[in-house]
């Protein structure tokens, strides 16, 4: 008999969600629209799936999210285009919430349909490219004449062999007929390798050797089209939405998924296309929760194919070592916008780090040319509607009132688009979320005790993003102290994942002078002011705000007039 699935609204937000097999196994879960994980009310052989009980709940959600979507602040709008324009935008949200509500659904079912009956004899062991974890993984007794299914009885995940020469890893299984071949992630190059992914690799230089991959892109080379589809607000690569662990783990979290503090910022792990919850997406917090979820944590194949998903979008990623140093902490730094472009390697950074850490080990992270390089576009040619690129310098330099007005009237409202994809400030920020999760990742894989972060702009955003997805391993290295210049993130939230991470201090060094922050950064935000301009809060006594508004008047001056605390 056919399957099926179904949801319910059983009182105000209170959801239940039901799953019929294909051959009569049933599975019904319940909870609050802000839970995590629902209760399960009645089960049998499916309850113990993972994967099934994540994408069911995933369903739940999104179905209510679709009907929930109201055009009752479109049409409070006075002005008819923007009611127009609104109205267009909340059904452009419905259909997106139903789409990822059937995708979620039709998974659901799939995994219902060959998890409820398997074999115990007829059974596989190695690699999940679902949950990236070795399991047993046993065969689904289908109706002759189907393309074989096993299900990891790890994330519950359907797999099938992957059809490379000699390989032993189970590929995510498809549902219906398989008309490519499937092929595990490691020949997928979805990861450099399973094995090596769970692993360290030494010093932070040698990042690169980790990074190749030990096996061919067979993927590649069949031919099969590989892309990436828009969930959460972002663009999320279809390799990992692919595997039912990862997807559904997304999804129960998703745009309700009752998270706070951490997961309200404006940053975090952007892992997983996760993102900010203001732009319908997870946060630091959930994007924790995502990969504790399917059974990885970062400095794991996980976090391995996560950040391999980023290195592919940005080729101008790199750390560089620029001094070996004399037994000092390594420090690590990053600059941001409007600033990553001035000079080379060291640029000015040199005196101030040299200063404060002679003997250490010196990293730069080289990161988002193309993104930052877009960003200086936009502004140049905005500004020079208004008497050329020289204006670009006046108006973003000079403390002046006519500049500022300048910068909050002209070139603010230009980045403020609704089409955050096509938005450079949007870009340019979450290309430094994600930077900040390829550094974080990175960095767990070392054998260093602890590291020095400092960054400037969106490269204090890296670094913030860095430690915090960092502080989610356990055994990982620590941050002794990280230094945050002219920080281009939002100044209110809840910073226990930051400063947990961090043994000595966080030092936020801010300037009231900075009308780049104050003007250009609060308009393209919203309203929300930055950490640069006024310091973190609340303020914890790890986390010291240091006001330099004496000595930096602009957001060009703060490596010239700034000593580390």
């Amino acid at each position: 008999m056919p399957g099926s699935i179904h949801v319910h609204v059983i009182e105000g937000t209170r959801l239940r969600v039901d799953v019929v097999s294909d051959q009569g196994a049933t599975l019904s879960l319940a909870g609050e629209l802000s839970d995590v994980a629902p209760t399960i009310e009645s089960g049998g052989a499916l309850e113990s799936n993972p994967a099934l009980l994540s994408n069911m709940w995933a369903y739940a959600k999104t179905w209510y999210a679709a009907r929930m979507t109201s055009n009752a602040d479109a049409l409070a709008l006075a002005d008819p285009d923007e009611q127009k324009a609104a109205l267009k935008q909340a059904e452009q949200d419905r259909r997106t919430a139903q789409k990822r509500a059937d995708a979620y659904a039709s998974t659901a079912q799939w995994i219902a349909d060959v998890a409820d009956d398997v074999s115990l004899l007829d059974v596989l062991h190695g690699w999940c490219s679902s949950c990236f974890l070795v399991n047993e993984h046993r065969k689904s007794n289908r109706p002759v004449g189907q393309v074989p299914v096993y299900v990891c009885q790890g994330c519950g995940s359907p797999t099938l062999p992957c059809v490379a020469i000699g390989c032993d890893n189970l590929a995510v299984r498809d549902r219906g007929a398989i008309r490519f071949p499937q092929f595990c992630a490691e020949h997928r190059h979805d990861i450099p390798g399973f094995e090596k992914s769970q692993g360290k690799y030494g010093e932070l230089h040698e990042y690169e050797e980790f990074l190749q991959y030990e096996k061919p892109d067979l993927n590649k080379a069949s031919k099969i089209a590989v892309g990436s589809v828009v969930v959460l607000g972002v663009a999320v690569p279809l390799a990992l939405l692919a595997a039912p662990a990862v997807g559904g783990a997304i999804g129960s979290l998703g745009v309700f998924g009752g998270l706070s503090g951490a997961a309200a910022t404006s940053h975090g792990l952007a892992l997983l296309g996760g993102g900010s919850l203001a732009a319908g997406g997870l946060g630091v917090a959930g994007g924790t929760a995502v990969v504790t979820a399917v059974g990885a944590a970062v400095g794991g194949a996980l976090g391995a194919s996560v950040a391999n998903v980023y290195l592919r979008e940005d080729k101008s990623f790199g750390i560089e070592l620029l001094r070996p140093g004399n037994g000092g902490v390594p420090v690590i730094f990053a600059s941001g916008f409007l600033t990553e472009g001035k000079g080379e390697k060291w640029a000015g950074w040199k005196a101030i780090i040299n200063e404060r850490y002679p003997d250490s080990p010196v990293y730069r992270v080289r990161w988002g040319a193309k993104e930052l390089r877009d960003f200086g576009i936009l502004g140049a040619s905005t500004l020079g509607k208004v008497g050329g690129v020289a204006a670009t310098r006046t108006a973003a330099a000079v403390g002046t009132k006519a500049g500022a007005k300048f910068l909050g009237n002209v070139v603010g409202p230009t980045m403020i688009a609704a089409d955050l994809a096509k938005n450079p400030w949007h870009v340019a920020k979450s290309r430094a979320d994600k930077t900040g999760v390829i550094v974080g990742d990175l960095l767990a894989r070392t054998n260093a005790e602890s590291y020095v972060l400092i960054g400037h702009s969106l490269g204090a955003r890296v670094m913030v993003v860095a430690a915090e997805t960092l502080g989610t391993k356990p055994d990982g290295p620590r941050i002794q102290s990280a230094h945050l210049l002219g920080a281009a993130i939002g100044a209110k939230s809840n910073w226990d994942a930051l400063t947990a991470s961090v043994d000595s201090g966080v030092f936020c060094y801010h300037s009231t002078n900075d009308n780049v922050l104050k003007y250009v950064y609060k308009t393209a935000q919203a309203g929300e002011t930055a950490a640069g301009l006024v310091g973190f809060s609340p303020v914890a006594t790890k986390l010291q705000n240091i006001d330099v508004s004496a000595d930096v008047k602009t957001h060009f001056e703060y490596l010239d007039n700034v000593q580390l605390a």
